[in-house]
């Protein structure tokens, strides 16, 4: 009989070796390039400047919905960033918008879901982010009308100097430039015979670096390069360990364990989901391990309503992000965040499980 120490390392390490290598070359690989491309040539100042109490509220909050995929990566980033546009004068239902939908739409997290956990899960995750996030958002502002009504006050004169800004740089170069790279992306992790993708990868190469060549600075490609390698060092080492460490979880608790609490699309199995999600801090990306295998999502152990609740709450909100929201925003708007977000989360896992 194998002893079980040895039998959990064994696990640990098939389970890791499972995720590098379906998915690392072909998936995340190319998302790093992409996330470090958004860090680094999309100007957070012409996103900020538009969450505003005093913007169009279509503009304000359909940016911030969205805006995660541009200025952050992880939850841990999402803090100090909802911080800082509160202090520049954002209103406070775009800065709950941008809070809740930041952590859970970042280009890594979706291309990540889609690829492990299922395409359906991945789109149902982004698509329930943004909307949930503009529906949080406006409930916050009602309830919390006298923030806008300070902030109104104190920034005016700082926004009408921030929207005279502009931006030199010819408007179709940064949008083609993404496109290629999410082309070379989706082909690479396509069922395309393996010559037919390295050829249409290789072309979609080709036309990168002639953007990089003929309409980038050095400086801004070196810094493209900074922020390619700041991603990397801060997630690829945190996702390798606790993948391991789920594995050798995944040894003494089997999915099964789960399956009384997350195995059906029940109302109170989406409702224990985002509690979960909302007690645990988990680290950008290991939320998808933990539902493919801890929780058993892969096996059948976790049905797909409180997978898409974890998913929304897990990343948004957890006890020590929660400690963080307080020192900003007070424990009276931290609460009705916290509360809105599971109740959401939780009828969006319902609805998701028993109806698509």
């Amino acid at each position: 009989m194998t002893d079980p120490i040895i039998g959990s390392l064994l696990l640990g390490w098939d389970t890791l070796l499972a995720y590098l290598t379906q998915h690392v070359v072909t998936c995340l690989v190319p998302a790093f390039f992409i996330a470090g491309a958004i860090a680094s040539f999309i100007k957070k100042d012409a996103i900020l400047k538009y969450f505003s109490p005093e913007t169009k509220k279509t503009t304000s909050y359909g940016i911030a919905s969205v805006s995660g995929t541009v200025l952050a990566v992880c939850s841990c980033t999402i803090l100090p960033m909802f911080a800082g546009i509160l202090k520049k004068g954002s209103g406070l239902g775009p800065a709950i918008t941008f809070l809740y939908a930041g952590p859970a739409i970042n280009i890594l997290a979706i291309v990540y879901t889609a690829k492990v956990l299922g395409f359906d899960l991945g789109i149902a995750r982004a698509v329930a982010a943004i909307v949930l996030s503009i529906v949080i958002g406006l409930i916050m502002m009602k309830l919390f009308p006298q923030h806008d009504v300070e902030t109104t006050k104190t920034f005016g004169a700082a926004r009408k100097a921030a929207l005279a800004c502009a931006d030199t740089r010819p408007k179709w170069v940064i949008p083609a430039f993404f496109v290629f790279l999410v082309a070379i992306l989706l082909i690479g992790t396509s069922a395309l015979d393996v010559f037919l993708r390295l050829l249409i990868v290789y072309f979609l190469s080709m036309a990168v670096a002639f953007l990089l060549i003929y309409y980038f600075t050095r400086d801004e490609v070196t810094d493209w390069g900074y922020e390619i390698w700041d991603l990397t060092k801060k997630i690829f080492p945190v996702l390798v360990i606790g993948t391991f460490a789920l594995g050798v979880l995944a040894f003494f608790l089997p999915p099964e364990t789960f399956k009384p609490f997350f195995g059906d699309n029940s109302l109170l199995a989406n409702f224990l989901a985002a509690l979960v999600g909302a007690i645990l801090y988990m680290p950008t990306l290991l939320e998808v391990p933990v539902i493919g295998t801890t929780l058993g999502y892969l096996s059948g152990s976790m049905a797909k309503g409180p997978a898409l609740s974890l998913l929304l709450t897990g990343p948004s909100i957890s006890l020590p992000s929660l400690l963080v929201i307080y020192r900003i925003i007070g424990v009276k708007k931290t609460l009705t965040y916290a509360g809105l977000v599971v109740v959401f989360s939780t009828i969006a896992g319902f609805l998701f499980g028993n109806f698509f």
